[in-house]
Order: C-alpha cells, then structure tokens, then sequence
C-alpha cells in the first residue's frame, strides 16, 4: 500500500472517530436534557459557604419574617395552589433563576394546571436561591419575593408561569432588578398595583425567603426542583412523565 493511501485511509479512521465523539457529545447532552430524569440545579455546598463568607452582612434581609397571604406548612413556608382537600400533595422546591425548574415547567405545568384545577392534586411550592448561591447576585431571592407579592394579591400561580416563561439565563442576573419584575406583572391582569409595587420595592418577603431557603439547604435535599407527590421524589424516577404523574394522581383519587 502506498503512502498516500495510508494517510488516505488513516485520515478517513480520524473523520469517523471525530464523527463518533461528536454523536456521542449530542447524545448526553440530549439525556442530559430529558425532564423526569436527575437534571437539577445543584446545591454546591462549598460555592454557597464562600458567597456566604464573602457577603457577611451584604445584600442580606432584615426585620420581621413576613409570610405571603395564606402561606401554610411548617413555618409557613408553603405557597399552597389548588383545593385543600385534595387527596394527593405535589411538593415542589424551586428556585425562579435555574434552568432545571424552567424545563419541569414546561414539560408538567398543562398536566399540574388540569389536576389542580379538577380538583385531584394541591401542591405546596417552596421557593429557594441556589443559583444566588452558586452563581452570585439576588435574582433568585428577589424574584421569590415577587412572587411572594403576587400571593398576597392572589395572583401567585399566574405571575409563577410568567417568572419561567421569562426566565433570563442562569448567568444573567435580570431578577435582581426590581423594574424587570414589576414590568412581568403586567403580564398578569391585575397584578400591577400600588401594593404590589411597595411589596416588590420594599423586598416585604425577603427575610420569608431567606427563611425558606434556609430550609431547603437543611433539609438534605440535592438540588432543585426537587418534587414529592405524596412524599415520594418523582423527580427521580427516569421513567415519570407528565401522563405518569396525572395516573397516579388519579389512581389516588379512586383509592
């Protein structure tokens, strides 16, 4: 075999195997991708201490724990959406600047809205800053307490769906600006008030965040969202769905 052949033939083995490790680069990061499956906003420990070292006493909420109209569970940390008599409690932890949370919306939020609004699921949300944490910035914690506003409005589920619908990326910190939120709810009929201006403006809720997100990082969970039906991590399973989710719901309501 001549050289040139040679070279020909170990050109072509080198397109193939770049041609390989790209295929093989789509497809995790299409894995990657599929919601039901362990794709979470991670709780970095050592990145959240070093924020938190090096902001002692900066950006940080004061004054009196003030809890969003009807806000229930423990320390009344639970914006509850849905009938309280609902036989099957979806737990959602989330966090309004991480992409994970973004992608379960989209994918669950049809199915969520139908079984809330028949009347067969209650879920319970629980806001966390994570990205604030991992990435810098108070985007997360001001967009919290936004939503918090819109719950003393009762516009909370409404004004929910816009913050993701308008998520920025995980690295642009546009919910820390005050005018971006009070801008989104005017997306939702009703919700730009006098009074819901001062709450946003005045970060009513900020300490409530602080304390909700404070018992995200103590309560041994990994990442966001996170998501419980009836005690059990959905969000886990590989194999959930958001037709998965309505059977068991269903399932529940007949039991």
């Amino acid at each position: 075999m001549s050289e040139k052949n040679r070279e020909g033939k170990r050109t072509a083995r080198e397109r193939l195997a770049e041609e390989r490790a790209k295929q093989k680069t789509a497809d995790k990061r299409r894995r990657v991708l599929i919601v039901g499956a362990s794709v979470v906003c991670v709780l970095g420990l050592a990145a959240v201490i070093g924020v938190i070292a090096a902001n002692s006493g900066k950006d940080k909420a004061s004054g009196p724990v003030v809890a969003p109209s009807g806000a229930n569970g423990q320390d009344s940390l639970a914006v509850p959406v849905g009938k309280e008599g609902a036989r099957s409690t979806l737990v959602v932890w989330e966090d309004f600047r991480c992409p994970a949370c973004k992608a379960f919306e989209a994918a669950y939020r049809p199915t969520i809205h139908e079984l809330t609004g028949s009347g067969k699921l209650k879920v319970e949300y629980h806001l966390a800053t994570i990205i604030d944490g991992n990435m810098g910035g108070t985007g997360s914690r001001n967009a919290a307490n936004a939503a918090a506003c819109a719950q003393d409005a009762g516009k909370f589920p409404a004004y929910h769906d816009v913050l993701y619908e308008n998520q920025p990326e995980e690295t642009s910190d546009d919910y820390a600006e005050n005018g971006k939120l009070l801008e989104l709810a005017k997306k939702v009929d009703g919700l730009d008030t006098p009074a819901f201006r001062t709450c946003v403006e005045k970060g009513t809720h900020n300490t409530w965040v602080d304390k909700s997100a404070a018992a995200f990082r103590n309560g041994g969970f990994s990442g966001t969202p996170t998501v419980l039906l009836d005690g059990k991590n959905i969000y886990q399973d590989r194999t959930m769905t958001p037709a998965k989710l309505k059977q068991q719901v269903e399932a529940a309501n007949k039991g």
